[in-house]
């Protein structure tokens, strides 16, 4: 049976104007790009569950191409327009532009017609604990085609007459905005009441960094850019292409080296006294864990060997590329939605992200192996309120992380 295909998803500077909500983008860094405008996550529900600090945005993305090629034979009657700043999909004909973000509905859900997930995670080094979660959070927002918040025809292609665009409110729905982080805060500035916070936490950061001088001073150019924020690019995307690497596998397996081949091989090079003191079904787990997990991250480093550039893989419905053997979820690890639907793979977050946000260091530092969304299977609705769906972190095993540091 035929895999089903992965979208990829790499980094491109653009025009801040496309980065706006009014242009639906799809986006690493900077403040979010809202997509409802009621119902934002709380204060709360926002803050890192470790150290109980707000987290800070990291990136949004839409719904790819390969999920709307999947129900187009089925859907193909019912949509006449898909829009996109760049891309629509035609009733009789479907274009699509290689590597340029790509916007579609979920077959048959009209309340689903914009959907967009945002990740977020804690910029505090300290809490990126082996294998723990709790230090990221991703929510789901969707709007049907017919909404209050955007026309019903796609956004202009050109370059809107100003640039200029309120940072501490959004337009339609009032709700106020942390000048530094971007999400839900209405605590104002007590002198100038002209820009709010989340925390006061981050009221700090700004009036050290500028607001100090601004406040209360028409004359001063503000700035527009917190130092919280990582650097923004946009996420633009392409399918993989698919080599002769799944075909290669399947005859590779039966020349494989099989754990139970390698029992004897593992103990001949122990030491006598770990085999005094290890029994010999211990020593058969050691060595099927040492094959196993080398095969993994063999695997993982081959299949992104031809796109190392890659920080998205996107695949609603389809399975994840771990990057270690150890903590792979089972059934049971991952939630059930609140409507009661069963959660599935969307996409996975690569870690070549690290590197082109220049977080990635040897010491204490933001770091994940793989981050895996996986959201409501029915895409339920929450009458404008965002959803949060649930993540999962893998890291790499302390030889393949060293091996990732040393390239």
């Amino acid at each position: 049976m035929a895999s089903a295909e992965v979208v990829l998803g790499f980094l491109e500077q653009v025009e801040p104007w496309r980065l706006r909500s009014s242009q639906f983008p799809s986006k690493v860094g900077g403040k979010p790009a809202w997509l409802s405008q009621k119902g934002l996550p709380s204060q709360s529900a926002l803050e890192c569950e470790i150290c109980r600090v707000p987290m800070v945005f990291l990136l949004q993305g839409q719904t790819s191409s390969q999920h709307l090629a999947s129900v187009i034979p089925s859907s193909i009657g019912t949509i006449k327009t898909v829009f996109s700043p760049h891309i629509q999909f035609m009733q009789d004909d479907v274009c699509v532009e290689k590597s340029l973000k790509v916007y579609a509905p979920i077959s048959g859900q009209e309340r689903s017609f914009h959907r967009i997930l945002f990740v977020f995670c804690c910029k505090t080094p300290e809490c990126y604990i082996l294998n723990d979660n709790r230090c990221m959070k991703v929510f789901r927002s969707q709007l049907p085609r017919s909404n209050e918040f955007y026309p019903y025809e796609p956004p202009p292609e050109d370059e809107p007459p100003s640039d200029l665009e309120d940072q501490t409110m959004l337009p339609i729905s009032g709700a106020k905005l942390c000048w530094v982080c971007g999400c839900p805060g209405n605590k104002a500035c007590s002198r100038c009441h002209a820009v709010t916070y989340c925390v006061k936490h981050h009221q700090a950061i700004h009036w050290k960094q500028s607001h100090k001088r601004e406040c209360g001073n028409p004359d001063i150019s503000i700035v527009a850019t917190s130092p919280l924020l990582f650097p923004e690019f946009e996420l633009v995307t392409e399918p993989e292409e698919n080599g002769e690497e799944e075909e290669e596998e399947e005859q590779g397996k039966d020349s494989e080296v099989q754990p139970g081949d390698e029992d004897s091989n593992q103990k001949s090079v122990a030491s006598s006294s770990l085999a005094d003191t290890l029994a010999e079904t211990d020593l058969e787990e050691m060595a099927m864990h040492e094959t196993e997990e080398n095969k993994v991250f063999q695997r993982f480093k081959k299949k992104i060997a031809s796109e190392p550039h890659q920080v998205i893989r996107y695949c609603r419905g389809g399975v994840p590329l771990w990057v270690s053997a150890q903590h792979v979820p089972s059934d049971q690890d991952i939630p059930q939605c609140t409507c009661g639907a069963k959660r599935t793979f969307e996409f996975q977050v690569m870690p070549q992200l690290l590197n082109d946000l220049s977080v990635d260091s040897t010491g204490a530092s933001i770091d994940w192996g793989t981050l895996v969304v996986y959201t409501c299977s029915a895409s339920c609705n929450h009458d404008n309120q965002y959803c949060q769906e649930f993540i999962w972190k893998q890291d790499f095993g302390p030889d393949q992380h060293k091996k990732t540091k040393d390239k």
